[in-house]
């Protein structure tokens, strides 16, 4: 980045669940479900953060402290040592996860993901019926 090796610690922190549409605001999601986008990951959030132009750093082998099965990260940092804004549109978190969940859904990785699943699934019929058990 630029002038020495920033200190981490320091850094914001922002979990994946915070602007995942499919959790609740009591599971951790701190943006309205509107503005959220469907599970995003801690490499999407990250590739979000470097297309804005904002410092990060993914942290794979951390997870959501509410809900351990949520695996990754992401530290960023807003300002530069001197107080000014790396992003002159982005000054806050809010604002920050607010952007970020615009650009997940047109990730080039999650675009990749949705064809494959749109050509995989008029392939084959899928079963119907209940399943289960028969009776006799």
């Amino acid at each position: 980045m630029d002038g020495g090796t920033p200190n981490f610690k320091t850094w914001n922190i922002l979990y994946p669940v915070y602007i995942n549409s499919k959790k609740t605001i009591a599971e951790g999601r701190r943006i309205s479900a509107a503005k959220a986008c469907e599970n995003p990951t801690a490499m999407e959030v990250g590739d979000c953060c470097g297309h804005l132009k904002i410092p990060f750093a993914i942290e794979i082998d951390k997870a959501y402290p509410r809900d351990f099965m949520q695996v990754g990260r992401v530290r960023f940092l807003l300002k530069r040592p001197d107080g000014s804004l790396h992003n002159p549109l982005i000054a806050s978190k809010k604002q920050l996860m607010i952007r970020i969940a615009e650009l997940v859904p047109r990730h080039p990785g999650r675009l990749k993901k949705q064809e494959a699943a749109a050509s995989t699934s008029n392939a084959a019929p899928s079963k119907s019926g209940k399943g289960g058990k028969k009776k006799r």
